[in-house]
């Protein structure tokens, strides 16, 4: 009973948040919206049963990605004091098909047997801890190059713009 409770205000809360990222007409405020968003998703992650998504969301995404983009808005000059809107949001054809999507959710969620029965919670770190450090080894290794060399390519390409 109590982990629906948190589903359903996380749900709300997740949802709401979005909203404001896509509606609100203040830059700053999208931005501090994806939090929000964002920390909601690491929410359904642990419900979920896996902490290690979770905590790479709140790392990679919380962490890093947001805080870069804050980061940009903020260091902007004046962004913050605009008023930016979409002037192309055409209501006629977004309201009929949001419509129709919420009846096709809402007749899959009528639809099914929902009763998992009880669920023993499970840490996933040591399962992809183990897949990485044996069996994946190689390819984990051959990303990690292909990523330092995207890196350094685009500090090569940034300088050569600089001067």
């Amino acid at each position: 009973m109590l982990k629906d409770l948190v589903f359903l205000g996380t749900a709300v809360f997740t949802i709401a948040s979005a909203a404001t990222v896509a509606f609100s007409r203040n830059i700053l405020y999208s931005g501090f919206a994806l939090l929000g968003t964002f920390a909601g998703a690491a929410v359904f992650f642990i419900l979920l049963s896996s902490d290690f998504v979770a905590v790479t969301q709140v790392l990679i995404y919380v962490g890093g990605v947001l805080i870069l983009v804050l980061f940009a808005i903020m260091l902007t000059s004046k962004i913050g004091d605009m008023n930016i809107t979409n002037r192309s949001i055409n209501y006629k054809i977004a309201i009929p098909l949001l419509l129709l999507f919420l009846g096709m959710l809402t007749q899959l969620m009528s639809g099914g047997s929902w009763d998992f029965g009880e669920e023993k919670f499970q840490s996933m770190v040591v399962p992809i801890g183990n897949g990485l450090l044996t069996e994946y080894l190689l390819p984990f290794e051959v990303i990690s190059i292909a990523l330092l060399g995207a890196l350094v390519g685009a500090v090569v390409i940034v300088r050569r713009e600089i001067k």
